[in-house]
């Protein structure tokens, strides 16, 4: 009968031995992960920053083209339709 319940006690000390073995490992595991997700993290910040970064300048680089680009655009439709004008005023 002792030696039943030595033998009982030796396997649940195995188990348990297994157990927090098992949960080192998953432990470890989880360790990587979040390591990996900590780096994507931190990859993904860094290609947000830049984005934000491009949209500015895009952002500086549509106003200067409005503020060229409209004055110019008027101009050039004004002298387009002034021979039309003279030709209407003359009648």
């Amino acid at each position: 009968m002792a030696d039943e319940v030595a033998a009982l006690l030796r396997e649940i000390r195995d188990q348990q031995r297994l157990q927090l073995e098992r949960q080192s490992e998953a432990l470890a595991m989880q360790r990587d992960q979040f390591a990996l997700y900590r780096s994507q993290l931190d990859r993904v910040e860094r290609i947000h920053d830049r984005a934000e970064a491009i949209q500015g300048r895009a952002s500086k680089a549509a106003k200067l083209v409005l503020w060229i680009a409209l004055p110019l655009l008027v101009l050039l439709l004004a002298l387009m339709f002034w021979p039309y004008l003279q030709y209407l005023l003359a009648r």
